[in-house]
């Protein structure tokens, strides 16, 4: 990856902290301390998102969705090309994660955040793995061939598209963006914030993991 696009990640990262912005969320579900109440039903309980995939990470070593069993996942679809969408919403997220972890660090470790691409022809392994240090040390990327990505999508509901002119190498790939939090069977929970503030995805981290 480009020099230029990792300077552009860094300086998203760094004014997104600079904002400062962690206000409080209150939910009517809650307990005091933020979690939900035990009889709480999680927003996406029931409902028909994700399934088995085989893909590829950042270390180019085989990775399956049953490798994440008994750990809750966060899940991001995007591109590492993407000049603005991709980067904050990820920034958002994984700082997120990190005010979950300084918070209580015992149950943020519970989870397994996860990067899955939907520029398989780009986003080779090595990209990938410069690409996700970018934003948390725990964060896996993944990829695959076009058919593996095309059908792990199907599964988790994203839509996305490659705009690509004719005898051109450079192009965009518009995408659904959904951050999903799944729970330790692969069950899904509930959808973090990524356009609110880190403040709020911790806050719904702590409403969900147990």
């Amino acid at each position: 990856m480009s020099g230029p696009v990792m300077n552009n990640i860094t300086h998203i990262v760094k004014m997104i902290l600079a904002t400062g912005l962690f206000a409080l969320m209150a939910a009517c579900n809650s307990a005091p301390d933020g979690s939900a109440s035990v009889d709480a039903e999680p927003p996406l309980a029931g409902a028909k998102i994700g399934g088995p995939f085989t893909l590829t990470n950042q270390d180019g070593e085989t990775t399956s969705e049953a490798q994440f069993k008994g750990q809750y996942r966060i899940i991001y679809f995007g591109y590492s090309y993407c000049p603005d969408v991709c980067p904050v919403d990820l920034a958002n997220i994984m700082l997120g994660l990190k005010q979950a972890e300084k918070e209580n660090p015992a149950l943020a470790s519970k989870i397994q955040p996860i990067f899955i691409s939907v520029d398989p022809e780009r986003d080779t392994p090595a990209v990938l793995k410069q690409y996700v240090s970018a934003f948390h040390p725990r964060l896996i990327g993944l990829t695959g061939t076009p058919e593996e990505i095309a059908a792990v999508a199907k599964k988790y509901l994203i839509i996305y598209n490659i705009r690509k002119d004719e005898g051109s190498t450079e192009y965009l790939v518009d995408h659904s963006r959904q951050a999903y939090l799944f729970g330790p069977d692969g069950e899904p929970l509930a959808l973090l914030s990524f356009d609110g503030t880190p403040r709020q995805v911790a806050d719904e981290i702590a409403r969900w993991v147990r």
